[in-house]
């Protein structure tokens, strides 16, 4: 089974870089993109690192395994033999007869071939889910802007209703949510990246509810993959997931019971593989619908597996992610003030293991990978109240996660969910500041508030941070360990959403808008890309 996402701390380019956790082989690639390891250096150090997107990366699989057949047993160095027979558990068909070549021979050989066949595949970079790659906001895009105007604005287009949720990209189409009030609907969008033209469009009856004044009905935000777009609709009457096509054909819909919240309900869906995956909790009422986590198929909608959980006072609104540990089996890490943070294997539906008791209140924010640490954070009454940082230990038996370190109080965000790059942990908050942590000892370097509050959370491009404020400004500071504003952009209109980033654009949500900033069409280069 190939990885999708984890995250590690690997040197690159001499400097220390936020990407995947690798296997145990020569070869590894995940959010931040391939990676060539040398396994004869401690701690599997990072040698070169090509910035592609996951979903890209799968077509270079075949030209990273006819590499390793060419050279796989003769590449050497300093008088000893590497072995990069074994890709991803597979032992591939040795040549013989072939002359021994230096590991720089062999790495440059790789970097050509790589570097060419990137240039055709970077165009079609994706944002496919909740703050893209993993669910952790990192996109290697070089070219976003720092500072604008609306004469920047690649395009700039009304929604045909309201929400929270945000933009997700496959190719040359965003798709995107949007709710209706009055009339009961949720909307689910196709436009074009090029002019953010309208391509398609689909409308769902959701039924009235009640929810918090600040949530909506087009809260979550939908999943996309190379075959389908995913989108997510819990109501308290019917939760619907529904998986369309590129062109809004639908191919299958479920119809699931009532999500029962006092605030309605928020987390979003995601694909790991070939199932898509999402959280369907209840708060403790009068009801008998029970509190699940539910994975389909992502093809036949039909269930895969559904994981039973306990109702609380109160439910969580945090989307799942992958973690994964060197050569184990990667995980599903999930957030909730029911379970703490869990550890879930991907085909069995099995608890790996729990820190049951790592929140004491809400889960609102997502879990964040930071190297092996897993960290998440909770709160009430609109402020953080404790942010924790925990080990899940090696190996593929269940075992007890060690807890690393923990904060209490202001450090520690409630909505937002935080961002870990560089060695380096960013919190936005609620009340408007911004921190800034040291990923593995919660150490605070710097906290300031630049503008207004927040809801979204920020994404990472450029060596910079990019978060929206309630009132509609992006805020972009550098991701640094001394505190650098760079600018506040205002968008004209308030918003709770998280940018996206594919194609070296970004795309900003609003309440009833979608924009799109960064290089015109024409000026784009394929390595803008991530």
């Amino acid at each position: 089974m190939r990885s999708r996402e984890s995250d590690g701390c690997l040197r690159a380019e001499g400097r220390l870089v936020e990407a995947s956790a690798f296997y145990p082989t020569l070869f590894g690639y995940g959010s931040a993109g391939l990676g060539i390891y040398d396994q004869s250096r401690p701690h599997n150090s990072m040698d070169w690192r090509l910035p592609i997107e996951y979903n890209c990366l799968m077509k270079i699989e075949l030209w990273m395994i006819t590499l390793v057949n060419r050279f796989g047993d003769s590449v050497q160095e300093k008088g000893s033999t590497v072995r990069p027979n074994v890709v991803n558990g597979k032992h591939l068909t040795k040549r013989r007869g072939l002359p021994a070549v230096s590991r720089a021979r062999f790495l440059e050989t790789l970097l050509v071939a790589l570097a060419v066949l990137s240039a055709s595949v970077s165009q079609g970079q994706e944002w496919t889910r909740f703050r893209g790659p993993n669910g952790q906001g990192i996109s290697s895009a070089q070219t976003i802007p720092v500072k604008w105007t609306e004469d920047d604005y690649n395009w700039k287009v009304r929604l045909p209703g309201g929400g929270h949720s945000s933009p997700v990209v496959w190719n040359d189409k965003i798709f995107i949510t949007s709710g209706d009030e009055e009339t009961d609907c949720g909307t689910i969008l196709a436009l074009s990246v090029s002019d953010g033209q309208t391509l398609w469009q689909k409308e769902y009856a959701l039924g009235s509810y009640r929810m918090n004044r600040l949530n909506s009905y087009a809260a979550t935000t939908p999943t996309v993959d190379a075959d389908h777009v995913y989108v997510f609709w819990p109501a308290s009457n019917k939760t619907i997931l529904a998986a369309l096509d590129h062109t809004g054909n639908e191919v299958w819909k479920r119809t699931f019971e009532a999500v029962h919240s006092r605030h309605g309900a928020g987390g979003s869906p995601v694909v790991f593989e070939d199932i898509v995956v999402f959280t369907h909790e209840q708060e403790q009422g009068n009801h008998d619908v029970d509190s699940t986590w539910i994975a389909l198929d992502r093809k036949t909608g039909q269930t895969r597996w559904r994981l039973q959980r306990e109702k609380s006072s109160n439910m969580s609104y945090s989307t799942p992610c992958i973690y994964r540990l060197g050569g184990d089996k990667p995980q599903l890490v999930f957030t909730s003030y029911a379970h703490g943070i869990t550890g879930v294997d991907l085909c069995t539906a099995e608890v790996v293991w729990e820190a049951k008791s790592a929140f004491a209140d809400r889960v609102v924010s997502s879990p964040v990978i930071a190297g092996e640490l897993i960290i998440g954070t909770c709160g009430e009454g609109g402020s953080g109240k404790r942010l924790i940082a925990i080990h899940p230990g090696k190996g593929g038996n269940s075992t007890q996660p060690k807890e690393v370190y923990r904060i209490e109080g202001r450090s520690a965000t409630y909505v937002p969910t935080a961002l870990a790059v560089q060695g380096l942990l960013f919190t936005v908050h609620d009340q408007g500041y911004i921190s800034c942590l040291s990923s593995a000892t919660g150490e605070q370097l710097w906290r300031q508030k630049p503008a207004g509050r927040f809801y979204g959370s920020p994404v990472y491009a450029g060596g910079n941070l990019y978060c929206i404020t309630i009132p509609g400004e992006v805020v972009v500071t550098k991701a640094s360990a001394s505190y650098d504003l760079l600018a506040i952009n205002p968008l004209g209109e308030k918003s709770h959403a998280t940018p996206a980033i594919a194609g070296g654009r970004m795309y900003l949500r609003t309440h009833s808008h979608l924009i799109s900033i960064g290089p015109k069409e024409e000026q784009a280069s394929p390595s803008s890309s991530q």
